[in-house]
């Protein structure tokens, strides 16, 4: 399982402050359960937008949906209806960042924006084969990247670019079956819009809310019984 914890409300409200329908989306089943993405969260994070930006003289219209599950096909095509029908033009996700990445990797022009913190995962027994979008390293960044994550998609998790290995958009490390993570990030910020935003350099990572320093825990303690 994946185990995510909200974002700063700050950082959310600051993400949409400059947009009019924003659809904010959870996901029904890891984050459900560990309490930071399901349909609760979904209704306490928009209404806390409702007033937090109604109180700064904005009216944006929030809307809100909760999926079974961001990270197949079939789950997430009413969201990207609802997007098409009823003109949404951002997208808050309270999936993991894989949610984030498969969401923005079929919404075209409209921005996709991550509410929570993916940080760890629990092992799955099942038998496939599946790609890694998001590397849990417990402070996402995707709002900078256009939804789209360097570290876990970059061979070498480079932040700011690519390097010289890079060719015609293909990785170097395999360039048959790897695409250059920063062609995409790039390809992605055009249609956005928002081109310019790769001048901004991405500072050091802080890699200290990732995997470093032992097991990992993620605490909800109005839930845990008093010692």
């Amino acid at each position: 399982m994946i185990i995510a914890d909200p974002k700063p409300f700050g950082q959310v409200k600051e993400y949409i402050k400059d947009y009019k329908r924003v659809l904010v989306v959870g996901c029904g089943t890891c984050v459900t359960v560990c309490l930071s993405g399901g349909e609760a969260e979904v209704q306490l994070l928009a209404s806390g937008l409702r007033i937090a930006l109604g109180k700064n003289g904005k009216n944006p219209v929030i809307l809100e949906g909760t999926v079974q599950r961001q990270c197949d096909e079939e789950f997430v095509v009413p969201v990207l209806d609802r997007v098409r029908d009823e003109r949404i033009d951002a997208v808050v996700t309270l999936a993991c960042g894989v949610g984030v990445n498969f969401l923005a990797d079929r919404l075209g022009s409209v921005p996709v924006f991550p509410g929570v913190d993916t940080t760890f995962y629990g092992a799955s027994a099942g038998q496939g084969l599946w790609a890694e979008l998001c590397a849990g390293c417990g402070n996402c960044i995707t709002a900078y990247t256009g939804g789209i994550c360097p570290i876990a998609r970059c061979s070498k998790h480079l932040l700011n670019g690519p390097c010289g290995g890079s060719e015609k958009g293909r990785c170097e490390v395999a360039p048959n079956s790897i695409d250059c993570v920063w062609q995409l990030i790039y390809d992605r910020l055009k249609k956005l819009g928002r081109l310019s935003e790769l001048q901004n350099l991405l500072p050091a990572k802080d890699w200290r809310t990732a995997s470093d320093g032992g097991v990992r825990r993620s605490v909800r303690e109005y839930l845990q019984e008093p010692k």
